[in-house]
């Protein structure tokens, strides 16, 4: 099917007589596929299929896994929420439009005026577009509001206690609360999309569903976390020396999350760990929910099913927790696509960017090529997980510092021009910054020239960012556990 529509983007039908091609395109745009897209928050590679935790449990996504391809080399552009959504939906990198931090969003970027989201161009190429929960991070607003046909849910994550239950300030608190599912925004999220899943829009549909787990505070009904022995889980390797080889200026990052050192000082490592555990299980069960929904849909046949989480998280590794950063805990990211057409088989290990998921899939639905995208598609991958890809992944955190990611290696390069390098054949951990062995100035320099020449600013005025920098600061120093 792939191979049809490269036959047919590539504008070989021209000799074919007008009698035959109307027909053609009329066929064709009936037979589009639908799309489904779950978008999951602050899920890193702690999933089944992609291991990264020996503890995690997640069914639904890992069966979604074995139906479809799996890019176990996935990474976000820009390592924090917004920004990474802003790239995904726009097609574009944080270098071009300038978003690198949390906010702005989609519609307070001038820039982007003119750059239709991928609901957008979805819409005005005869799709029904729908969403819910947390897809853009502050919404469809301003110049993207009518991007979308129907809203579907709001509301994203679930009602928090009246008071922390282990840490202040709340947002960065957890644990069993509320009782029941039911309770939870993200499962009403799913059984809207169930409801919504069973209707006939009389033409194809783009979906897109965004759940706020496992993003903090981390309450999930105890049911969840009853799944785990907190005493019996595994906690990350974060030995301290893991920092002695690579530059300080990252290392002094302004942080919004507690440091590693508050959490071993309270006691309560073990305690977060088992409530990220606790909501990628119950996301999981959200996930598993809306698939059911397609399953008995009468779409269940004809829809794309894509799914993706926005960045990593750290909890612990390097010292570190959160997001934010230029290492693997923070960039990889769990993705997959399956539905009509893509035979599932082994996992594509090529880097591959989250920038690549717009022009997959409108070459998936046979839909015209936007020529502003950054990304490239993935259907060579699709078909051959094995096909190489030519250009390495780019990932930006703050303006001027960025890493390059390829099937094996990390190459990082700071604004001030400090550098890390990680071989993830032998290294995946990267607890060996090999930026000053000489033998391998050749890595680099085949890496290095990836690295943006002429970024885009920040599109938030440096006067605005300090004073969101010392606000930051303030929160920091308000993290305390709860006595």
């Amino acid at each position: 099917m792939f191979e049809i529509k490269r036959f047919l983007n590539a504008g070989l039908l021209c000799a074919l007589s007008f009698v035959f091609l109307v027909p053609a395109m009329i066929e064709g745009a009936a037979q589009r596929p639908n799309v489904l897209m779950i978008c999951i928050d602050d899920l890193n590679d702690w999933v089944g299929h992609l291991g990264g935790h020996p503890d995690a449990r997640t069914p639904q996504i890992d069966a979604l896994a074995a139906q479809g391809r799996v890019f176990s080399n996935a990474h976000c552009s820009v390592p924090v929420c917004s920004a990474s959504r802003v790239s995904i939906f726009s097609g574009l990198h944080a270098t071009t439009h300038g978003s690198y931090e949390l906010g702005p969003d989609y519609h307070s970027i001038e820039s982007l005026r003119n750059v239709p989201t991928m609901h957008r161009y979805f819409k005005d190429r005869g799709y029904t577009t729908l969403s819910g929960g947390k897809v853009l991070h502050s919404g469809f607003k301003g110049f993207v509001a009518n991007d979308v046909d129907q809203f579907i849910g709001r509301r994203a994550g679930g009602p928090r206690p009246e008071r922390p239950l282990h840490w202040e300030p709340q947002v960065w608190d957890w644990g069993p609360f509320p009782e029941t599912d039911g309770e939870m925004y993200d499962y009403q999220l799913a059984r809207a999309a169930v409801e919504a899943l069973q209707k006939d829009y009389g033409q194809p549909f783009f979906m897109s569903v965004g759940f706020s787990r496992p993003h903090v505070p981390l309450y999930v009904p105890p049911k969840w976390f009853d799944l785990f022995d907190r005493d019996a889980l595994t906690l990350p390797q974060a030995p301290p020396e893991d920092l002695e080889d690579i530059p300080d200026n990252f290392k002094s990052m302004d942080q919004v999350a507690p440091t590693q050192d508050m959490i071993l000082e309270a006691g309560l490592w073990r305690g977060f760990v088992h409530a990220y555990l606790a909501s990628v299980s119950f996301t999981d069960h959200c996930v598993g929910t809306v698939l059911k929904g397609l399953r008995e849909s009468p779409h269940a046949g004809q829809t794309l099913v894509v799914l993706w989480s926005d960045h990593g998280f750290h909890l612990g590794e390097k010292q570190h927790w959160a997001k934010r950063t230029l290492w693997e805990e923070s960039t990889r990211v769990p993705f997959v696509i399956a539905g009509p057409d893509v035979e599932p088989g082994d996992h594509c290990r090529e880097a591959v960017s989250l920038l690549d998921v717009y022009p997959t899939l409108l070459e998936m639905c046979g839909l015209p090529r936007n020529p502003l995208l950054e990304g490239v598609s993935l259907v060579p991958q699709i078909e051959d997980p094995a096909t190489p890809r030519r250009s390495p992944v780019i990932i930006s955190s703050y303006h001027g510092n960025h890493a390059v990611r390829s099937r094996d290696w990390r190459y990082i390069r700071y604004r001030d021009g400090a550098e890390e390098l990680y071989h993830h054949e032998v290294d995946p951990d990267e607890f060996r910054n090999l930026a000053d062995d000489p033998a391998l100035g050749a890595v680099k320099s085949r890496l290095g020239k990836w690295i943006p020449r002429n970024a885009a600013p920040e599109a938030i005025p440096l006067e605005t960012r300090l004073v969101e920098r010392e606000k930051r600061k303030a929160r920091l120093h308000q993290n305390r556990p709860v006595k």
